[in-house]
């Protein structure tokens, strides 16, 4: 198998990595991954706040194993299996702090190479701890109807006990992640969508119309100048953001870059998954208008005027294919690897709908497949394109997915590290040759 045919150099076969076995997807020259169970230790070490994962040896690669691609030079390592992982923040301190879906915050060590040391349960909390972050010594966790924080510095074991609720958050049903972001000027920023596809709720709105648990879809910033702190409208009209990511730009500013998850009632192609910048005070015209076939088109589920009018609406930077379900996204470093091929990297995590209906009782080997995919954003004198990263996730016959990507980041070394939360979940890290 050549590097051109872009293969990672081994990986085991979806039933075995769907099963109960010991599970990964490795690199042949990658360090030891990570099996990971709370009941398990790492040199003996408990903590009753902070159970370790115990960290495997890997297991021989099959021969059936599916044609995962690459990168040439790039390899891919399991470091470890963990419940439904969400949202990553790698800190100062090389700590992974991440969120998930079972109520559990995880807390990994990288080494100076990069590779994980360890993996623990840091915290279990209630109401879906979906993302975190660490500011000033102060641990951050965003949970679908509050922000809470902690008392924090690395190493540090905490108990549900040690958090305080900081601000209520629009909670409720339908999309029910909240993602917090760090800021260039330290704010903290949070994303959330509306509950479904025409819903009549705006983040930027006033009441009576909108009440403060209606204000949802796009994304908040925290204002902290006064008591108590309030959240702020930063950028409205966003169906469901998931990922969110600063780039700093060549004129020495910086942007907020976002995913947006389209709706489903418009079947298998359209409106396509979208990438904006999500600017202060921007309106990306969501449930109100689509973004089809290169224009903003009136969406007539909803029968509510739109808070704004068409031509105020924010061109997005990138578009996806519809039913993909973007989710995590990190920008590329200068001088790595892929910074000449792209801007960005995104975690699709594909979603349920199948062709041609787009509803999920079709095909499921029709549905849209997890993956990472590389974009070069559109300027004012180019458009975008995307170059794949990562495939092969999903067999093309039955349309089982091995892993499902749910965000991506980038480590000091140049490693870029992702979850998975459905399928072989946990923790990967691809390492790219020079």
């Amino acid at each position: 198998m050549s590097k051109r045919q872009q293969e990672i150099r081994g990986c085991a076969s979806i039933r075995q990595l769907m099963g109960t076995a010991l599970i990964g997807c490795l690199c042949a020259s990658s360090p030891a991954w990570s099996e990971a169970s709370s009941n398990d230790t790492l040199d003996g070490e408990t903590s009753a706040h902070a159970p370790t994962l115990a960290l495997q040896a890997a297991s021989s690669v099959p021969e059936d194993a599916p044609s995962l691609r690459l990168p040439p030079g790039a390899g891919m390592t399991r470091l470890a299996s963990l419940q439904a992982p969400r949202m990553l923040h790698l800190t100062a301190h090389d700590e992974v702090l991440i969120g998930s879906r079972a109520g559990k915050l995880y807390r990994g060590q990288l080494a100076d190479d990069g590779s994980l040391k360890r993996m623990e349960v840091l915290v279990e909390l209630e109401g879906y701890p979906h993302s975190v972050v660490v500011r000033d010594a102060r641990l951050y966790v965003a949970t679908t109807d509050a922000l809470l924080v902690a008392d924090y510095h690395p190493g540090i074991s905490l108990a549900p006990s040690d958090f305080h609720r900081v601000i209520a958050i629009p909670g409720g049903g339908g999309h029910n992640s909240r993602t917090l972001s760090l800021g260039p000027d330290n704010g903290l920023y949070l994303a959330l969508g509306i509950q479904g596809n025409c819903s009549d709720q705006y983040l930027a709105g006033t009441s009576p119309r909108y009440p403060q648990q209606q204000r949802r879809g796009g994304v908040m910033r925290l204002e902290e100048s006064g008591e108590p702190p309030e959240w702020r409208a930063w950028a409205s009209g966003l169906r469901n953001p998931v990922g969110l990511v600063w780039q700093a730009l060549a004129t020495g500013e910086t942007r907020l870059l976002a995913t947006n998850n389209g709706p489903d009632h418009w079947g298998y192609e359209h409106p396509r998954e979208l990438v904006v910048a999500a600017d202060q005070g921007s309106f990306h015209g969501m449930p109100w208008y689509q973004w089809i076939d290169g224009r903003w088109q009136a969406d007539d589920c909803i029968t509510s005027d739109s808070p704004r009018e068409r031509d105020e609406i924010a061109p997005p930077l990138a578009e996806i294919p519809a039913r993909s379900a973007p989710m995590g996204i990190a920008v590329v470093p200068p001088g790595h690897p892929l910074a000449a091929d792209m801007d960005v990297v995104v975690a699709v995590h594909g979603s349920w709908g199948t062709a041609p209906s787009g509803k999920a009782w079709g095909d499921p080997a029709s549905r849209r497949e997890p993956r990472l995919l590389g974009l070069k954003l559109a300027t004012p004198d180019t458009e975008a394109h995307l170059v794949p990263v990562l495939t092969g996730l999903q067999d093309a016959a039955s349309g089982e997915r091995w892993i499902r990507p749910l965000d991506v980041a980038f480590g000091k070394d140049g490693s870029l590290y992702l979850t998975s939360d459905t399928g072989a979940s946990g923790l990967y890290r691809i390492t790219f040759s020079q």
